[in-house]
């Protein structure tokens, strides 16, 4: 009776992992997506709604799940407290907030290099360092979205199968 509970614990854990891993997968192209359209929101908030930074980005952090949303949010309020400039909130609030991401280095680069030209130009100029910013987060969207399909179901297999092989191997 104890083994079969304990080879239901070993199936239900790995199992359970490979679940986990494959969340993973399917989590970065979804934020990145979300990601994008933040980025979107923000060139129509700095080119129409001619809002400061710090409002624009606070109402941005309204409109999108979390943990998007904390980064622009603590974006917004070190801006307000006016302790930092641009480029320095906004490279430490993507500190701040990226273990709570499922985003890759890749994207960490390209934020870091839009976030030094955030707030430094006029509205046109800043409109395409934006575009720019999105051309390349879509290409990450689309490597991403790569590996989900390529990676997704054989990682959740994996986990399955890894726990019926231990079990055999502990039987």
């Amino acid at each position: 009776m104890m083994k079969i509970l304990g080879a239901v614990f070993i199936l239900f854990a790995s199992t359970w992992t490979g679940f986990e891993a494959a969340k993973q997968l399917s989590e970065r192209p979804r934020q990145l997506r979300l990601l994008r359209t933040a980025l979107q929101s923000l060139e129509a908030e700095i080119m129409y709604g001619h809002l400061p930074l710090h409002d624009a980005t606070l109402h941005l952090s309204k409109q999108i799940p979390k943990p998007l949303n904390w980064f622009f949010e603590s974006f917004s309020k070190r801006l307000q407290l006016g302790h930092h400039n641009v480029k320095e909130a906004w490279e430490e609030s993507l500190k701040e907030v990226w273990k709570f991401t499922a985003l890759k280095q890749g994207e960490m680069e390209v934020l870091k290099q839009f976030g030094e030209t955030l707030g430094q130009h006029d509205r046109t100029s800043q409109q395409k360092h934006i575009l720019l910013a999105l051309t390349h987060l879509e290409r990450e969207e689309l490597e991403a979205r790569d590996r989900q399909s390529r990676y997704e179901k054989m990682v959740k297999s994996l986990g399955l199968l890894s726990g019926l092989l231990l079990i055999i191997l502990l039987m």
